[in-house]
């Protein structure tokens, strides 16, 4: 595990009232302390989560539009709003690392081909394979040992045994490789790692939580149990 701590510098803010400082986690924000080599952030959408996330990546000066250092390029409103705001704690130190945008994937994957640099990725081209299978070459030939991973939703192009595939991934470089990973999901399973750090974003707050409490975990179960009460209980609402 290497990033320990991540602080707000609330000295520096001069107004609470503007985004991003408006989010209730981050206008309450002081520390977080990472005590896991595997964190998951989760929330309901505009709880602050990618926007923390993505603020991490910037202090590590890895792309935010997704990449690590060495990959420049530019996506629109892919600049930080959050990053000159916090300070990472470190034991030790690293700069290798690579942070995932699901959403502005596409457009690594066309950096990748213009620096002709499929062969590192099982060498096909990312456009060439499904967004299933560009997510699990990314994972299986760009990640390796001493680095952090920051992760914003890697599930959106994963089915469920493609998950249970990338947990795997997961435990062979945190067991053997030394890596971390800082992940925001909606996905139960990859919520269910064991052993994993869970920090809940919803409240206006943010809380280390079991995975039992989490509504990924809940409302799956009981919908899973229960899926035709649950569906004719949904679409009455609607009548």
């Amino acid at each position: 595990m290497f990033l320990r701590n991540i602080q707000l510098e609330r000295e520096k803010i001069e107004s609470f009232g503007s985004y991003p400082f408006s989010i209730p986690v981050i206008k309450d924000l002081d520390e977080i302390e990472i005590t896991a080599p595997v964190t998951f952030f989760i929330g309901e959408n505009g709880t602050g989560k990618s926007t923390l996330l993505e603020a991490i990546a910037d202090k590590c000066e890895f792309n935010t539009a997704g990449g690590g250092r060495n990959n420049v390029y530019e996506v629109d409103a892919s600049a930080s709003a959050l990053g000159d705001y916090i300070r990472l704690s470190w034991l030790p130190k690293v700069t290798n690392g690579f942070f995932l945008r699901a959403e502005s994937f596409y457009h690594f994957a066309t950096h990748i081909d213009q620096i002709g640099g499929a062969h590192a990725y099982g060498g096909r081209s990312l456009h060439h394979q499904s967004h299933g299978e560009s997510f699990l070459s990314l994972f299986l030939h760009r990640f390796r040992g001493k680095a952090i991973y920051l992760l914003d939703e890697p599930e959106a192009a994963l089915s469920p045994n493609r998950q249970f595939t990338f947990l795997r991934i997961i435990h062979d470089l945190t067991r053997k490789e030394d890596c971390q990973f800082i992940i925001a999901t909606h996905s139960p399973i990859l919520l269910g790692y064991p052993d994993a750090e869970i920090l809940s974003f919803d409240d206006g707050e943010i809380r280390s939580v079991n995975y039992e409490e989490t509504d990924h975990y809940r409302v799956t179960k009981y919908f899973l149990e229960h899926r035709e009460k649950f569906l004719e209980d949904l679409f009455a609402e609607e009548e």
